[in-house]
């Protein structure tokens, strides 16, 4: 019998070269702390996207670290509110890391993604973020921890960030719910559904992970 070849051998070997250049990004020669790492970068941002953008930025992935990226997932409960507090502790916490270090091991793996992605998608992922999260994913904090009242104001920032966000992700659904009428659905139904749709984005803004 002739010997077939792993037919999972190419989709093996990618997920390796995303993951060797990533552990390159963090300094470390330890794959596992690296994939720990990576893990926990991906999942977090996941959870913060919309099932749009989500599925958008997956696409971008190889096929083994896809398989990681969306396990766990429930596009019925995103995108989840956190700020920046919850993600440094939820981050260093899943990662195995210092607090401290999650800035500088956040940026080093959105640095390494951005080289492998195509040109411009992870920019448009970080762009989708509030300020504070974004400063933390590219690697520096956006408020000095010498200056209280920058600290204070960066976070009114974020929040008017956040709502301005969860008004336009709320009107996008009803708007898209209202387009979409399927065939053999009653316009009130739908309508509602739509509605729906828009009202618990905007209840899961005022559920912020804190």
């Amino acid at each position: 019998m002739t010997h077939q070849p792993n037919p999972f051998a190419p989709a093996e070997q990618k997920a390796h070269d995303w993951l060797a250049a990533v552990a390159r990004g963090l300094g470390t020669e330890d794959r596992r702390h690296a994939f720990r790492v990576l893990r926990t970068w991906l999942r977090l941002v996941r959870d913060r996207l919309t099932v749009d953008s989500a599925v958008h930025f997956g696409a971008q992935l190889p096929e083994l670290l896809r398989g990681v990226y969306y396990d766990g997932w429930t596009p019925s409960r995103v995108p989840v509110r956190y700020d920046r507090t919850w993600f440094i502790d939820h981050f260093a916490e899943e990662a195995g890391i210092s607090p401290a270090d999650v800035p500088a091991v956040a940026g080093a793996v959105s640095a390494s993604l951005g080289a492998l992605c195509s040109p411009g998608q992870l920019e448009h992922v970080l762009t989708l973020m509030p300020a504070g999260l974004r400063g933390e994913l590219e690697g520096a904090a956006t408020a000095p921890s010498g200056r209280p009242e920058l600290a204070g104001e960066q976070v009114r920032i974020d929040e008017l960030e956040g709502k301005v966000q969860a008004l336009t992700e709320a009107v996008s659904a009803l708007a898209h719910g209202l387009e979409c009428l399927p065939a053999g659905e009653p316009a009130p139904d739908h309508t509602g559904k739509a509605a729906q749709e828009a009202h618990r984005i905007l209840l899961e803004h005022n559920a912020v992970k804190r």
